[in-house]
């Protein structure tokens, strides 16, 4: 039986290995990745590793996938099953930046920290929605539709083998390779033609709603791999001559430590497609949709963090408008280091983020205090931050957006189709995980082991709280 963190680790090398094959340069951006890495470690050996192995790191990739209807979601959601990949989280891009996304996504991931562990990948999954007229007429919405629900992206013995792997936990070879084999084929780029009319009336609302709803299958959009300098990584592919998009998206690079997540990508590619005219002849055109994306994860924040965290990027945003032509990441750099703790220590003893807690094997002797803060501070307990493992709407759309081949439209006298989290759970027959349960659930189940092993049964992280 192959257990289910197998079989995900085998689907992110598999379909790592396809999306190279299709867009070459994506293997370029996971070697350069790779060097940045290995020179990390070298110039700061253990202290590069705080958040997570270098085994880890260098196996680790997200990808991120679009999908046209609450069927085809629901599919989706039984693949990554399969994985031990369950919903966590809900980002509504629709309003997240300047140009129209019109999206609700979730990512689909481990929610155990073991899984987490023994490898973290996730996928970034986007549902069209079809029915915001704010995006689409309701001619437009109707013939969309039923273009939709036309296709097939998954067949039923792709589907009759995750719903296995998902109610016994894994597979048995060969029937796991099997499994492997067509999930990796749902996600490569299909070539059967794009009818370029039905695809450029898409695009004028979103070529995202094009890349979604004007061909007949689904794909990879991008992968990424993680990376320990970010900074380090763009400047490298740009002197290589890639084209970047503008800016690192997410919190700036400060003197203290990472939080959440910062991201970017090489620009989208223009890559030849077969395309139907309207006389029904076949001829080739390109299309611009997929890239590289890469990330570097920091701690996760608790609410009060976040609250925090949202609090500056606005602040950001005001100083901008308020003296043009600042540099944005310098302008957030000076505000993040007025407005945060300097010192992990500092980020927990204002509760502002997330740490993990294991009994000091050189701890003192006598009588343990009674309190965590306590213990952390006069030696008895390690605290560890607990890594962000999930995404920021206004970067994701950022990401998005600095990828798109126009504006887009949106018709702003309309009012937007109510898709909440409740909607998107109820429309894959799920429920979506809250990130914030996840990372508290860990951090209290790390407490209660040191209340067991220290013998303080009344310790708890309350404080926290």
């Amino acid at each position: 039986m192959i257990p289910q963190w197998r079989l995900r680790a085998r689907f992110a090398r598999e379909l790592s290995t396809m999306y190279g094959r299709e867009v070459p340069l994506y293997t370029t951006l996971v070697q350069v990745s790779e060097e940045v890495n290995r020179d990390v470690v070298d110039r700061d050996g253990s202290g590069a590793q705080r958040l997570g192995s270098i085994d880890r790191i260098t196996a680790e990739r997200h990808g991120a996938i679009r999908v046209g209807t609450p069927a085809e979601l629901g599919q989706v959601a039984r693949i990554f099953g399969a994985f031990g990949m369950h919903p966590v989280g809900f980002y509504d891009l629709r309003d997240a930046g300047g140009s129209p996304v019109p999206v609700i996504s979730t990512a689909f991931r481990p929610i155990d920290a073991g899984e987490l562990a023994r490898n973290p990948f996730r996928v970034f999954t986007s549902l069209l929605a079809t029915a915001d007229p704010r995006f689409f007429t309701a001619d437009l919405r109707a013939r969309l539709e039923m273009f939709l629900a036309g296709r097939q992206l998954f067949g039923p013995e792709l589907l009759a083998l995750a719903d296995r792997a998902e109610r016994d936990h894994g597979l048995p070879e060969p029937e796991a390779g099997r499994f492997l084999e067509l999930a990796v084929r749902a996600f490569e780029l299909s070539t059967e033609p794009v009818d370029r009319s039905w695809y450029a009336e898409l695009e004028a609302v979103s070529a995202v709603a094009a890349d979604i709803g004007g061909v007949r299958g689904t794909h990879i959009n991008h992968l990424t791999p993680r990376v320990l300098d970010i900074d380090e990584l763009y400047r490298r592919m740009t002197d290589r001559g890639i084209a970047m998009i503008d800016e690192i998206q997410g919190p700036p690079r400060w003197h203290g430590p990472d939080v959440l997540l910062r991201q970017t990508s090489f620009r989208a590619l223009a890559e030849t497609r077969t395309m139907r005219e309207a006389d029904g002849t076949i001829g080739t055109g390109s299309l611009r949709v997929r890239f590289g994306e890469v990330e570097a994860r920091g701690i996760a924040l608790t609410p009060a963090g976040r609250a925090r965290y949202d609090a500056l990027l606005g602040e950001v945003d005001r100083r901008l408008v308020a003296t043009p032509g600042g540099v944005r990441a310098e302008v957030a750099a000076e505000i993040w280091e007025k407005g945060l703790p300097g010192t992990e220590a500092g980020l927990r003893e204002e509760d502002l983020a997330y740490f993990a807690y294991a009994v000091n094997p050189g701890r003192p002797d006598g009588t343990p205090p009674g309190t965590l803060a306590e213990l952390v501070d006069r030696g008895w307990v390690t605290a560890t931050p607990i890594v962000y493992e999930d995404f920021l709407p206004r970067s994701a759309a950022g990401i998005f957006q600095s990828n798109l081949s126009g504006t887009g439209s949106r018709d702003t006298t309309q009012t937007g189709a109510d898709h909440d989290q409740a909607w998107l759970a109820a429309a894959m027959g799920r429920e979506i995980h809250d990130p914030f349960e996840l990372y508290a659930r860990e951090r209290a189940a790390s407490v209660a082991t040191v209340a067991a092993e220290l013998g303080i049964p009344e310790l708890t992280d309350e404080e926290h709280r």
